[in-house]
């Protein structure tokens, strides 16, 4: 399947794969994504899970914090942050009730299908649509494991595997590779060569 999708659409993926190329060079899992208002790219982010120890660090959560702290801009804390901490204060809450109307005009476009916990985020901040590249077969929370907007009726607009081949291309690419940053016996080892 062809990348089908108007030159502005496609400038957005493009831009989302420039984050998830980014993430691949970073030793992360190349997902990236982009958050678009009226046209207008507003917050861009990849995967910094193995940078930050911290497996909510994903390319969409990213970008809501960049939003976040976009439309909270007088504030002077770290208090924008949606998932940087375990625990959430009454704060946050707070901050959240304030600046989050701004993503009912948001458009999400992201390399990989975003997981439960991203697509749950996406969904009680109202943003308006997801466009994503390829399923995630693991984890995927826009149907390809779970379909969290059809359970909690979330109302944005999905539409799914737009520039698949190139999604999947970037995950081949890590994926050849030992990942250093896994587990000690998760890393996939690499088999000696045979020379005959």
């Amino acid at each position: 399947m062809a990348c089908i999708l108007s030159e502005k659409d496609e400038a957005f993926m493009l831009a989302a794969f420039e984050e998830a190329r980014e993430a691949l060079q970073a030793g992360e899992v190349p997902v990236g994504c982009v958050f678009v208002q009226h046209g207008v790219i507003i917050a861009r982010g990849r995967n910094t899970v193995n940078a930050t120890r911290n497996a909510t660090r994903h390319a969409e959560i990213n970008c809501i914090d960049e939003v976040l702290a976009l439309s909270s801009h007088s504030l002077h804390d770290n208090s924008h942050q949606f998932c940087a901490s375990g625990a959430q204060d009454e704060k946050v809450d707070g901050l959240r009730h304030s600046s989050t109307d701004i993503f009912e005009s948001i458009d999400v476009y992201v390399t990989v299908e975003p997981c439960a916990m991203c697509t749950d985020a996406l969904g009680q901040l109202r943003v308006r649509s997801v466009t994503f590249g390829c399923s995630n077969d693991r984890f995927g929370g826009c149907g390809s494991v779970v379909d969290v907007p059809s359970i909690y009726k979330y109302d944005f607009m999905l539409r799914k595997n737009v520039c698949q081949e190139k999604a999947v291309q970037l995950l081949k690419d890590f994926y050849k590779g030992e990942n250093p940053n896994a587990p000690s016996g998760k890393a996939k080892r690499k088999l000696p060569s045979s020379k005959t």
